[in-house]
């Protein structure tokens, strides 16, 4: 060791000590600018995603769910659902256009539409979040005229106070603040949907862009 330098040859630790203080010494990167702060780190993730997977697990034993996210925003949730299952499944996407936040019926027009046939298979819905539950409502009703075996929804964040139509929801992660949330799928516009946690967006930031 250099000068002023203490080097310790031999010694052992009590079992945590060295996991306690690189806990202590790890510095966290700085949160960008638009958020207060982190809401759902990545620890409190990983370990909604792997409870979830292990129900699943246990609900489709000896089956094969194919699980149905609608892009941009689910593509998050559903790969990292996707690595915690251990039983055999399938992967396919829909692509809706913007919410029209001035409808009240949540129909939405389909730009990506499902590549294989869901008649007789065992699906999953899994959203990112899930607020007044019209525009899922419209995709669940219409892979439900699809003639699948099984129907069940899979959200990873919900609000169900502001729910205006009942959604079954069959797999949950948490219940979510009536904040603006970005991370893991979430965004704002179009950004930050890659941040590993999600945080709530600054009252300034949400002000400032009301006001335009």
């Amino acid at each position: 060791m250099g000068e002023g330098g203490l080097l310790l040859v031999g010694v052992t630790f009590p079992q945590g000590t060295l996991m306690a203080v690189e806990a202590a010494t790890r510095v966290e990167p700085a949160l960008p600018p638009i958020i207060q702060r982190v809401w759902l780190d990545e620890r409190k993730i990983r370990r909604a995603v792997r409870r979830i997977a292990r129900q699943i697990d246990r609900d489709y034993a000896g089956l094969m769910p194919h699980l149905v996210t609608i892009m941009k925003g689910g593509l998050f949730f559903l790969t990292d659902l996707a690595r915690a299952l251990t039983i055999p499944h399938t992967l396919d996407f829909l692509a809706i256009t913007s919410y029209n936040t001035t409808s009240t019926s949540g129909e939405v027009r389909i730009t990506k539409d499902l590549d294989e046939p869901i008649a007789g298979r065992h699906v999953i819905i899994v959203e990112d979040i899930l607020d007044t539950g019209l525009t899922l409502a419209y995709i669940y009703k219409n892979l439900e005229r699809r003639r699948p075996a099984s129907l069940k929804v899979c959200v990873f964040l919900d609000r169900p106070y502001r729910r205006l139509i009942d959604i079954p929801i069959a797999y949950k992660g948490f219940d979510a603040p009536d904040e603006f949330l970005v991370g893991y799928g979430l965004d704002w516009r179009q950004q930050y949907r890659s941040l590993p946690y999600i945080g709530i967006v600054k009252p300034e930031v949400l002000r400032a862009e009301a006001q335009g």
